[in-house]
This record gives C-alpha cells, sequence and structure tokens, in this order.
C-alpha cells in the first residue's frame, strides 16, 4: 500500500514539474499564450464531459461543448455575443440530450466548461498576472494542503459518500496553506495594507474550490467513474486536475467584477 502512494506521489509530482512552468509562462508571457492554455483547458473538458457521460451522440455533444469554450478563452470579457453563442450551443445541448439517459449532465456540460474555463481568462483580462497568480496558487494551495495534512493527520471524512479519502483536517490544512502562500505573495507585491482583505479572500476561494471539487466527486461517483480520464499521470483527467479552479473561478470574476463594480460609483 505505502509502495503504491508512493508511486502516485511520484506520478503526481512528474506531472506537476511539467505542468506548472507551462502555467506559468502563460500567466507571464499573458496574450495570445494565455488565451491558448484556456482553450486547450476548455477543449479537453469538453472531450472528457463527452466521453464520461454516457450518450448516442458523443461526437456532436463534444463539438457543442468546445465551441462555446473556444470562444470563451477568445474574449475579454462575458459580453452580449458570448451569451448568444453559449445561449445558442446550450439550447442545441438540451435539443441533443432530450432523449437521453443522462440528460441533465449532458446539458449542465456547455455553461460549466464556457463560464469555468472562461472565467480563468477574465480573471487575467481583469486583474492580470498577480492577480491570476495568486488565484492559481491559492487554488492548488488548496490541493496540497489537502492532499499532505489530510493524509498525515486523516481524522472525520469531509463528505464520505462523496470522497472518501477527503476530511475536515485536510479541508482545514488546505484553507491555511492557501492563506499563508496568499499572505507571503500579497506581502510581497502590495505590503500590508490589503493583506487582511486578501487573506479571508483566499479563505473563501478555498472553500469553493473544494466544494468544486467535491462536485465534480459526485458526478464521477454517479456515473461509475474513479477519474474524468488517464490523460495526465497521477492526476487522472483534466477535470480532475481543474475542478477547484473552474468552479472557484466565475465566483472571484464575480465578486471583483461586482467590488469593481460599487467602487465607480456604479
Amino acid at each position: 500500500m505505502e509502495k503504491s502512494k508512493a508511486q502516485a506521489l511520484l506520478k503526481r509530482t512528474v506531472s506537476a514539474i511539467v505542468m506548472i512552468p507551462v502555467v506559468l509562462g502563460a500567466l507571464f508571457y499573458g496574450a495570445p499564450f494565455m488565451n491558448f492554455l484556456v482553450m486547450l483547458i476548455g477543449v479537453l473538458l469538453a472531450w472528457e464531459w463527452s466521453s464520461m457521460v454516457p450518450s448516442s451522440r458523443q461526437n456532436a455533444f463534444a463539438i457543442t461543448y468546445t465551441v462555446p469554450a473556444v470562444f470563451s478563452a477568445m474574449v475579454p470579457f462575458p459580453g452580449l455575443i458570448w451569451g448568444t453563442v453559449v445561449l445558442f450551443c446550450w439550447l442545441t445541448a438540451i435539443w441533443l440530450a432530450r432523449h437521453e439517459e443522462h440528460k441533465y449532465l449532458l446539458m449542465l456540460g456547455v455553461p460549466y466548461i464556457a463560464i469555468g474555463a472562461g472565467s480563468i481568462n477574465w480573471l487575467y483580462e481583469f486583474g492580470g498576472f498577480a492577480l491570476t497568480l495568486w488565484f492559481f496558487l491559492a487554488v492548488w494551495s488548496v490541493d496540497i494542503g489537502g492532499y499532505f495534512v489530510g493524509s498525515t493527520l486523516k481524522g472525520p471524512k469531509l463528505a464520505p459518500k462523496i470522497s472518501p479519502n477527503k476530511t475536515w483536517s485536510g479541508l482545514i490544512g488546505g484553507i491555511v496553506l492557501a492563506v499563508v502562500v496568499t499572505g507571503a505573495l500579497v506581502y510581497y507585491y502590495a505590503g500590508t495594507e490589503p493583506l487582511l482583505y486578501f487573506c479571508l479572500l483566499a479563505a473563501a476561494v478555498a472553500v469553493v474550490a473544494q466544494i468544486g471539487d467535491l462536485l465534480e466527486s459526485a458526478i464521477k461517483r454517479h456515473l461509475g467513474l474513479k477519474d474524468s480520464s488517464n490523460l495526465i499521470p497521477g492526476h487522472g483527467g483534466m477535470f480532475d486536475r481543474v475542478d477547484g479552479l473552474i468552479f472557484a473561478a466565475p465566483m472571484l470574476y464575480l465578486a471583483l467584477f461586482i467590488v469593481g463594480f460599487i467602487s465607480s460609483g456604479m
């Protein structure tokens, strides 16, 4: 058992060593690299969703998910044209899924992927490199802290019927690490003035990201799956790697947009 855990950890580490520089490079250099990164994430999510949710028209659903995902990666904010494209694709998915067994999950694919992946791009357009780097680090910290603290301390299960390996100690460890990393990053970039605000925001992002993780786990359990795919060694699929990101990104973008709108005098 310990040997298998060590092998799994090694695979996760090697995959992370490959993926992290790609993400950081896209963040640092910005457009068009950031757009391409979000586009790649969206396309892979579209492929995975159409593969993991059984249907009689897998290719049609894959295209229906891919179009709004790609478009979301190309626009700087979710405007009227974006909304029209997503609505059309969503109505298409509803029509395609009308006789399918898992019709609601098939319908969910369009907004889940388009808004989730698109929000990462919009966050970057809204706040630039530093804000988006902080967001990625905060969500990654939840995963890392949760994994190591949870596997070390164990304790009461967080949601045993959904994800038996997750514990309350892991959640708390993830939140603490997200806050610590946030504190260090904010202090480096902006000093002490916004420290408390961003630490509280990091805790909120951590909780929302964990909810996104549990949501994906619930969907996989409903479908009888362990991973969304075997795309990434040690991590499973793209959904397994970005479930927290694509769930927390829309919430953060909306919150920052509202705060910015109010601050500007409405």
